[in-house]
């Protein structure tokens, strides 16, 4: 990736929320459907904001002077979709039915997450953040529009979905680098952690895999079970996230590692499901149907062959394809 080009991208594809024309009326929506729709962009805007506070922790890790700039451009971008949501909340909610607050698990998270991107290695934090911005771009941001199917709403995710498309491709360049032997040369000088920081490390990623669960099944799964009831885009999402797995270079990571044999053992050891499935979902943050192997033996052949880039402007496409 060309780090020079994608700055430059990222301050000429910046706008504001005042450039949407916000005087329209929605279309005429039953009481249930309004609801929900409202209760969707009010836990998007809570969303972003967590994807902005985590791109902030990520601008605060890295070295290059351009990677540092193109994290600090993705907070703002992160606070304007956050503004853009809450507004098309307020613009949704035509009747009042009742007030709305954001989703409990994700207020509960949050904190947690932020708090776990701090003190775990930049490689685990970046493993989770790239798996998050797969599911809210390939499928969430994408379903819900589709769901709404509303002028406005169409207006302000275009724009918005042309930022995540950014983000998506750091987010894959930063799996490559964080994989690859220069990252892990520098890990082998740098000094220890001192047991103090390890075990605040080590209690934050308890408290996230502990939250991520109820966390994905409140703000992502649930909403895409009424948005995209086929499970299309979200078996999309993963299996996008599942092939970056099959990369040689990323299953050298320990963590990796664990997490595709905790996959492994669910989906081919019946007992193993049997006895430990309930603590597997867990651990992982996602339901069953997710554990599953989603990519055919062919697919995770060419994935292999692939380059990050390749794999990234693929995963895109795919949320335009996946219907």
């Amino acid at each position: 990736m060309n780090l020079d080009s994608m700055l430059d991208k990222c301050r000429r594809e910046q706008w504001q929320v005042g450039d949407l024309d916000w005087n329209g009326r929605p279309r005429e929506m039953e009481e249930d459907d309004e609801i929900a729709i409202v209760q969707y962009f009010t836990d998007m805007a809570g969303i972003e904001r967590l994807a902005g506070a985590l791109f902030a922790e990520q601008a605060k890790k890295v070295d290059d002077p351009r990677l540092k700039q193109i994290f600090q451009i993705f907070v703002k971008d992160e606070v304007r979709h956050s503004h853009a949501a809450q507004m098309l909340a307020d613009y949704y909610d035509v009747h009042r039915h009742k007030p709305y607050e954001m989703n409990p698990a994700l207020r509960r998270f949050t904190p947690h997450f932020i708090n776990a991107v701090q003190y775990l290695s930049a490689e685990i934090a970046n493993t989770y953040i790239t798996a998050g911005e797969l599911i809210l771009d390939v499928a969430l941001l994408r379903s819900i529009n589709d769901h709404v199917h509303d002028e406005m709403s169409e207006k302000a995710m275009a724009l918005i979905n042309r930022d995540e498309s950014r983000h998506i491709a750091i987010d894959f360049h930063m799996v490559d680098y964080y994989c690859s032997r220069e990252y892990a040369e520098q890990l082998k000088k740098m000094p220890k952690a001192p047991l103090g920081q390890r075990a605040k490390a080590v209690w934050a990623f308890a408290n996230v895999l502990y939250f991520a669960a109820p966390f994905f099944r409140g703000v992502f799964f649930r909403p895409m079970q009424v948005v995209d009831p086929s499970g299309r885009r979200m078996k999309e999402a993963f299996k996008r996230i599942q092939l970056i797995g099959t990369k040689p270079t990323v299953r050298r990571s320990s963590f990796v590692k664990v997490m595709t044999a905790l996959q492994d053992a669910y989906n081919e050891q019946a007992v193993v499901r049997l006895v430990f499935g309930r603590l597997i979902e867990r651990v992982l943050g996602v339901d069953a149907e997710m554990i599953s192997r989603l990519y055919t033996e062919a697919e995770r052949k060419r994935a292999e062959r692939m380059s990050f880039d390749e794999l990234a402007e693929e995963a895109l496409a795919a949320k335009y394809a996946a219907a």
